[in-house]
């Protein structure tokens, strides 16, 4: 095999990118394009750097910087079938996870040992040698620190009597991640003003569940989620309705830009090769919202089939941001004191991985939601379940023999 030199090299990609061949009439062929990835992750953050090589200034004239990053952006955006494969079977091994994190889990551990217990079952049962990202362990007051889990923070609580967890973990598969949360009662039971939070997130969810199909835009999706999460605020007391029609006070309550206090993020966001995947804010795509809330979307498009994103409500109780809506005119008049009895209560949050379908949704993930169901595994109840009690979260139930996936028939 003959071995190019260096000189050949650099002399046959100049001829093959600079050079204009003539076609059959004489006339000079399109110039070859250098395409280089360069772009930012409008989601995560990361930034695409290109590569360089030296004499790359030699193909100025024929380099383009945005054409390939764009490209990519947007394929990356819709899964194949393939790829859909793959996320499903990552979110099975995860969800399998939080089931047996959720049985073992006891006042007196600490909450690195919830992490801990994770990683060993994603990496004994399903193969994940990592995970998507940092584990989030928060129990109690940590669970109102939304990206709790970092070195400052570093899942070191002792998990004690009537905490409820919030546990946001998802392990990857073969570059694809998952990204799920559960929350739960350590104690096994839930208090009634846990439940109360618990449940007006999960009635978030299911709304946005329902309503979910190609056309429908991410940020009215947000607004539903907010929505019925203020709705639960009214029903413990938390939020004054003052008696009047329901509906319109909530619309008051969002226009106040109150649903942001409660629920300080965004909806939820694409994923994919990264659990925040690119996409988000594409050029030609709708621009980021300056409202408080809102602006914290990581994507306003319109889906569309084939798009996976998570949906993760959650409503937490932080004392900054309770203080300046105590503050605001257009806020306060809606809080009641009945807003301190829950300062120190953490927060809930509940995280699926859902792909849009031609005429809806498919959950991916397969955790207990129902109230029912995370009592009955925390019992050591059998998962999956031999009924789904919940069938509006349009789970597709399956199991997986010998490394095939298999779906129930429930």
């Amino acid at each position: 095999m003959k071995r190019l030199d260096e000189t050949e090299i650099e002399s046959s990609s100049s001829d093959g990118l600079n050079n204009e061949e003539k076609k059959g009439g004489g006339e000079p062929a399109t110039k070859s394009k250098l395409y280089l990835l360069k772009g930012l992750n409008t989601d995560s953050g990361n930034f695409a750097t290109p590569a360089s090589f030296e004499g790359i200034d030699k193909f100025s004239d024929v380099r383009d910087d945005e054409s390939l990053f764009r490209s990519i952006s947007e394929s990356r955006v819709f899964k194949s079938s393939a790829e859909i494969d793959i996320m499903r079977y990552t979110n099975w091994v995860s969800s399998m996870a939080h089931v047996e994190v959720m049985r073992a889990a006891k006042p007196g551990m600490m909450e690195y040992q919830l992490e801990s217990l994770f990683h060993h079952h994603t990496y004994t049962h399903g193969g994940c040698r990592h995970m998507s990202y940092t584990c989030i362990c928060a129990c109690g007051p940590s669970a109102n620190i939304l990206h709790y889990g970092h070195a400052g923070r570093p899942n070191s609580r002792l998990l004690e009597e009537g905490m409820i967890a919030l546990l946001d973990m998802g392990a990857e598969y073969k570059c694809y991640a998952s990204d799920i949360t559960c929350s739960f009662p350590i104690s096994g039971s839930f208090t009634d003003d846990q439940k109360s939070i618990y449940e007006a997130v999960l009635a978030a969810q299911i709304k946005v569940m329902a309503m979910l199909k190609p056309g429908v835009t991410w940020l009215d999706m947000h607004r539903e989620a907010e929505r019925e999460i203020l709705k639960g605020l009214i029903g413990c007391g938390v939020l004054d309705g003052g008696g009047k029609d329901l509906d319109e006070v909530i619309e008051t309550m969002l226009d106040a830009d109150l649903g942001a206090i409660f629920m300080p993020h965004g909806l939820g966001h694409f994923i994919g090769i990264d659990t925040h995947d690119v996409g988000g804010y594409s050029p030609g795509k709708p621009a980021r919202s300056e409202r408080p809330g809102v602006r914290k979307l990581r994507t306003a498009r319109q889906l569309d089939e084939g798009m996976v994103v998570t949906v993760e409500p959650g409503c937490y109780f932080i004392d900054p941001l309770i203080d300046a809506a105590m503050s605001d005119e257009r806020q306060k008049r809606f809080l009641t004191e009945r807003v301190n009895d829950f300062r120190g209560f953490g927060g809930v949050r509940l995280e699926d991985d859902v792909r849009i379908t031609s005429d809806g949704c498919e959950n991916l993930t397969l955790c207990p939601r129902a109230i029912e169901e995370v009592l009955d595994v925390m019992s050591g109840g059998s998962w999956p379940p031999a009924t789904d009690v919940l069938p509006e979260m349009k789970r597709k139930w399956a199991t997986c023999k010998e490394g095939r996936m298999e779906f129930l028939d429930m």
